[in-house]
């Protein structure tokens, strides 16, 4: 039997979605949510990511840092497919795998040097904030982009196509906190909701509850329901850092 291998993280990611519940289920769907990667020692040299500004996108491979420990099955249950159908792991992209790799494609912001540190500033990456990252690469638009591929089940973006409103209190907190961080965060509170994080089976039932996300260092209380998606406060989060 041949010895197991070993990785060890190359990079850490410093990105606003603190919790896993409120991360889109897919890169790309939350645009305007910016995320910073870290190289580690030894791997933090600038020869090291010589040339890589050429990139307009890349390539993450990652660890599903949260779900090591909860082990994997043959079959998962997609979001997608209501919470009901069940698909194999392998025709998927559940985190619960024999092996908790993940991998998004990310776009490439720009390469920061701050002494000895490395950083890349990306965009739309769908990555809890500290995910430890294995591999980096470039993306090729000549053979990683395939117009003809298709997967019938999962053929189109699975987002809420309802306008976003914010209560009296929480307009208020969002132009605070929006200068505060120096961020868009109107935008970014609007692409992740869309998403829809909540649980699919919750999805079927009429009843109206009241949700919370952790986004950078704020709580976020929101509700559904058929006409619109209501943000009803936001809120510092002490004990969550930026």
């Amino acid at each position: 039997m041949s010895s197991p291998l070993v990785f060890e993280p190359i990079a850490i990611i410093h990105s606003g979605y603190k919790e896993k519940f409120g991360i889109p289920r897919q890169p790309g769907l939350a645009r305007s949510m910016t995320a910073s990667i870290e190289l580690l020692p030894p791997y933090n040299s600038t020869d090291a990511v010589r040339g890589l500004e050429q990139c307009s996108h890349i390539w993450l491979l990652f660890i599903f840092s949260a779900c090591v420990d909860k082990g994997w099955s043959p079959l998962v249950r997609p979001p997608r497919l209501g919470g009901n159908e069940k698909l194999g792991v392998f025709a998927s992209r559940s985190p619960f795998r024999p092996n908790p790799i993940g991998l998004s494609p990310v776009k490439l912001e720009g390469v920061r040097c701050e002494g000895a540190q490395v950083f890349l500033d990306v965009s739309g990456a769908d990555l809890l904030d500290k995910t430890p990252i294995v591999d980096i690469k470039p993306y090729l638009p000549y053979s990683d982009s395939l117009p003809q591929a298709h997967y019938d089940i999962a053929s189109k973006i699975d987002t809420l196509n309802l306008p976003v409103q914010f209560s009296a209190e929480a307009q208020i907190a969002l132009e605070q906190q929006s200068q505060r961080l120096n961020l868009p965060l109107q935008q970014q509170i609007e692409e992740v909701l869309r998403c829809d994080p909540r649980p699919a089976y919750h999805k079927q039932k009429a009843q109206q509850r009241t949700y919370g996300i952790r986004l950078h260092d704020l709580n976020i209380r929101w509700e559904i329901n058929d006409r619109a998606i209501l943000v009803l406060q936001i809120e510092i989060n002490p004990d969550n850092d930026v």
